[in-house]
Formats: C-alpha cells, structure tokens, sequence
C-alpha cells in the first residue's frame, strides 16, 4: 500500500495526487537552485564568503537527489508491472534519466569511495550540470520539445548537411581568394571556416574579415543567405512544436468534461 502511494508521487505518468505535485514542485525548485548556485560560485569573492551555505545546500540536495533516486529504483517494479522486478529495476537504472539522476549524485561519493585527484575531482563536479536535464522529468513542455526534435530528426539532419556544405565551400572560396592579401588570418581553410561560421551565422565577431573586393562581395552573399539558413531549421521546429501542443490541447479536452472541467476517469 505504502508502495503504491509512494509511486503516485514519483511516476510521471500516473501521479495525480496533491503531493505529486508538491514533490514535483520541490523538485523542481531545488534543481534551479542548484544552477544558480553553481553561477555564484564562479565568483571568487562570493565563494569565499558564502562557501558555508554552498556546502550545505550541496549535502542537502545530495541527500534528496540519492533519496529520489533509490526510491525511483525501489518502485520500477510497479511502473512496469510486466517486467520481474530485476529486470525492471535495471531498465530504469540503465534508462536515460536513471544514469542522469546517477551520475548528477556520482561526483559526491567518489572522493569516500576511492582516492581522486583533486584536479579530477574539480572536473567530475561538473556533472552537477545534469542536474539541470531533471527537469525534463516535471516539465511537460520539455517533452514535447523532445517529441519536436524526434519527428522532425530528418529535416533537421538535412539542415545541418546543407549547412556543412556551405561552409566548405564558402571557406574554401574565401581562403583563396584572401590568402595572398592576409596569409595572418587565413593561413588555412580551417581559419576561412572560423569566418564562414561567423558570417553564415550572422554573428559577425570580426575578429576574421576580407579586405578584398571580391572577398567583401562574397562575405555579403554569405551573410544574406545565412539569413535564410537560420530560418530554416527555426520553421520547421515552430511548426512541428505548434502541433504537437495542438494535439496536447485536443487530448487534454477529450480527457476532461465539457462542463465543469475536471478530468473523466
């Protein structure tokens, strides 16, 4: 019974309870913390001053994070009832988000586990970043992006092999053609695709500019047709996102009454 609740609070799918909410909330919550903890503690005069409270924050939370994490272990059986409970605890430790909430919780055990260099250490804390794809878990709108992102996978590989080809192109072109005025800034096709990258995009850092005629000329067809380029990938997933919450809001209102509103079981 007990671990019938606890899986209400904790399964995505089937939580409905008013603590489902509340643990998703404080969930939530902590993990932005967590992040903006992080950006403060880049600062060295802040990190020193508060490094009292950053540690415990970060015991906190790594107390919380290992609590969700072996109770997300400990119910696999019943979110996946046709699965032995071995096997269906192995699928959610072996899942996506069960290496996330492992290796988010990792980089603070393994210093009493075995003997690290700090340096190493000081690397492995940054998967404390992971942290931050928890959210995934308690936002919904999160998923629909990944839904985006799978449905529209093609489009998307074409963009890119469109984009790679232009770039090759573009700074091979600009390489020649700029390689006698400035050999200093491009000394290579890799330094011209340095440019490409910046003008197709239409950053524009100028750090790596033609002084050429025919450089310019073909710097201002790059940079107009980055335009485009950009726009691209940006419709296809505005229309494929628009979509898919169109097809959110019609199940939601299938699963809800027309009259009062409160959700049909």
């Amino acid at each position: 019974m007990i671990k019938q609740k606890v899986t209400l609070l904790f399964d995505d799918e089937k939580g409905n309870l008013k603590g489902d909410k509340l643990v998703e909330y404080f969930i939530s919550w902590l993990i932005i913390i967590n992040m903006v903890a992080i950006v403060l503690e880049s600062y060295p005069e802040i990190n020193t001053a508060y490094a009292y409270y950053f540690n415990i924050l970060e015991v906190f939370s790594i107390i919380i994070f290992t609590l969700e994490y072996f109770i997300r272990v400990w119910i696999a059986d019943i979110i996946h009832p046709n699965l032995k409970p071995a096997k269906a605890r192995l699928k959610y430790i072996t899942s996506f988000m069960g290496l996330v909430d492992l290796i988010s919780i990792l980089p603070f055990f393994l210093p009493y586990i075995v003997k690290i260099d700090l340096r190493i250490l000081r690397t492995l804390r940054l998967f404390r970043l992971l942290r931050l794809l928890k959210l995934k878990r308690y936002f919904k709108s999160l998923s629909i992006i990944k839904s985006v992102l799978v449905k529209t996978k093609n489009e998307i590989l074409v963009t890119i092999f469109l984009v790679f080809i232009l770039l090759v192109l573009a700074s091979t072109l600009m390489y020649n053609i700029e390689k006698t005025a400035q050999p200093e800034a491009f000394q290579n096709i890799g330094q011209a695709m340095w440019w490409a990258v910046a003008t197709l995009t239409t950053v524009g850092y100028g750090d790596i500019y033609p002084i050429t005629g025919i450089g310019k000329i073909l710097s201002a067809f790059i940079a107009l047709l980055g335009i485009g380029i950009v726009a691209l990938p940006t419709g296809i997933i505005s229309s494929a996102y628009i979509e898919e919450v169109r097809k959110l809001r019609v199940k939601t209102e299938q699963c809800n009454c027309p009259h009062c509103g409160k959700e049909i079981e």
